[in-house]
């Protein structure tokens, strides 16, 4: 094909990545511009378009520029593309060389990259014979920069340094070379007010609400008024229940950063993908804390399933959600009145009728008072023998943990003497395939077969270990358990709070008859932070 029959449409690509800023004034798009415009007029090329991408990696085609050059070509109103080098139009070896053997030509394409002498009107030059081993190092410079790349991000992740382009609501970067997280006060504000209604008992449905009722702006209308409307993207001002779950389990607020969180696939697939939370990098006690750690500790015992329902107030009863029926196992509905005495009835019983279960019906005045008089009975034993208190603490624990841990015991016995079995196997194996007895794809799979059940073993192992672990800490939750009576149990009336850090439920017996008593069963917890195992407390009260 003559040279001369391709210059009467000719398009200039330039692509500059943020990499290859760093290397200076000649890499820069406006001098890849003067070199390929002076390549054109020196040559006679008729010039139509320029396409540039910056700040664009070469990796993939999902560039929009390269995009509109390559659909240039495809329409005819380019017939010729001129590029600096090799690399400027892509570092994947195999797309490039797809474009510039099989769909350029298909389409009657002349593809120039200058400083490699390539030129496809002469396909039997030096240089195209050269051009799949140019490509190859291409993609390989572009693999080594982004290994680079990432070992030097996760150094300074772990050296305390902040990589992500912006801090949690509620902090901003500091100026400093680590960017140590700095308190938004305003916003930091919100996060306090968000706890403190998750510690009265408010779901993150409801905390949303009061929010947005309040006119209070959510964290992407927050920013978006702090640039003065530069972010320019719809959001709307309303608070979402996600965010406000969010906001409540983030460490940040404590002051802990936690990152590497996620990653790439790799330097040609930017998919992302979750890192496991055993990888990720926590830098504890890096910056100024929102919360405080007691704080904290409180709102996460406070978890959802024990949320309980507000009223049209936005209030939620002390027992909301704590309060359940022994029979159905359905959590007691508390239904208000204006004549009679509030009330918590088997929400089974009010959807279906006592064809399946009966109404487990008690007053709020009544169960309150119940409560409140067991809380304050606990505290008054605490008061008169804390040791005695302890004590007797301790001997209820043991019988509480000690089927469980002889269930351990016994597995972790049992798992390490697997790994042992598992590690005879293996050397049996390997001496079977030296002595020619096994052959070779046999003693693989058999190999690869003991390495992933040895592999699961120790997981297992470590798992258990650290359940045995956990329950020695008898002395810790005893501790607790009197702390928490301490600290709540001079209460003159029940609260939110004191509900949901002292009760995990309360399970009201059927009423017989009036002068039958019948069982009311308080399982108490105390759990100290985020404590894997809860201890329970029965406390069987009766009432007529």
């Amino acid at each position: 094909m003559s040279k001369q029959k391709q210059l009467n449409k000719t398009g200039l690509y330039k692509r500059l990545s943020k990499e290859d800023e760093k290397a200076g004034e000649s890499m820069s798009i406006e001098h890849q511009g003067i070199l390929l415009r002076q390549y054109a007029e020196e040559h006679g090329f008729n010039v139509v378009d320029e396409y540039a991408d910056d700040g664009y990696s070469g990796t993939n085609f999902d560039r929009p520029d390269v995009q509109r050059l390559l659909d240039d070509a495809k329409s005819g109103k380019i017939d010729t593309i001129i590029v600096k080098d090799l690399s400027r139009f892509g570092r994947n070896y195999i797309e490039v060389g797809q474009y510039i053997d099989y769909i350029f030509p298909a389409y009657g394409i002349r593809f120039i990259a200058i400083n490699d002498n390539v030129d496809t009107a002469d396909r039997t030059s030096t240089a195209m014979d050269m051009m799949p081993i140019m490509n190859v190092f291409n993609e390989w410079h572009a693999a080594n920069t982004s290994k680079k790349i990432r070992a030097v991000l996760e150094s300074s992740q772990r050296s305390g340094k902040y990589t992500n382009w912006n801090y949690p609501y509620g902090y901003r970067a500091g100026d400093d070379e680590s960017r140590t997280a700095v308190i938004d006060e305003e916003a930091a504000a919100v996060i306090r007010r968000i706890y403190d209604l998750r510690l009265q008992g408010h779901s993150a449905r409801t905390i949303a609400r009061i929010l947005t009722d309040e006119g209070i702006p959510n964290p992407a209308t927050y920013y978006t008024k702090l640039d003065g409307g530069k972010w320019n993207r719809p959001c709307k001002p309303y608070w979402n229940p996600e965010t406000i779950r969010w906001i409540l389990s983030n460490p940040t607020y404590i002051g802990h950063t936690i990152q590497h969180k996620t990653t790439r696939v790799s330097y040609k697939n930017h998919k992302v993908v979750q890192i496991p939370e055993s990888e990720w990098i926590i830098n504890e006690n890096a910056h100024e804390p929102i919360i405080s750690k007691e704080i904290w500790d409180k709102v996460q015992t406070t978890y959802e399933g024990k949320r309980g329902r507000s009223d049209k107030s936005n209030v939620v009863h002390p027992l909301s959600g704590l309060v359940v029926c022994p029979n159905c196992g359905k959590k007691l509905k508390f239904k208000s009145a204006k004549d009679v005495h509030n009330c918590f009835v088997c929400r089974t019983y009010v959807d279906l009728g006592k064809k399946y279960c009966t109404s487990h019906h008690i007053t709020e005045q009544l169960l309150e008072a119940l409560v409140l008089d067991d809380i304050h009975s606990l505290l008054e034993e605490v008061e008169i023998d804390e040791t005695k208190v302890k004590e007797r603490f301790l001997r209820e624990r043991s019988k509480h943990t000690e089927q469980s841990r002889y269930s351990d015991e016994k597995q972790l016995k049992a798992n390490k003497n697997r790994l042992v079995e598992l590690d005879k196997l293996i050397q049996i194996a390997f001496e079977e395939r030296v002595l020619g007895k096994m052959p070779e794809s046999v003693c693989i799979s058999l190999c690869e077969k003991y390495q992933a059940e040895k592999e699961s073993v120790q997981r297992t192992i470590g798992e258990i270990e650290k359940r045995l672990a956990e329950s020695n800490k008898d002395d810790e939750d005893a501790e607790e358990y009197i702390r928490r009576l301490k600290c709540y149990g001079k209460g003159e009336s029940l609260t939110r709070e004191m509900c949901l850090q002292l009760i995990d439920y309360i399970a009201v017996g059927e009423k017989v008859a009036d002068n039958v008593e019948r069982e009311i069963d308080i399982h108490y917890k105390f759990r100290k932070g985020e404590s894997l195992e809860e201890y329970q407390l029965k406390r069987v009260k009766t009432v007529p």
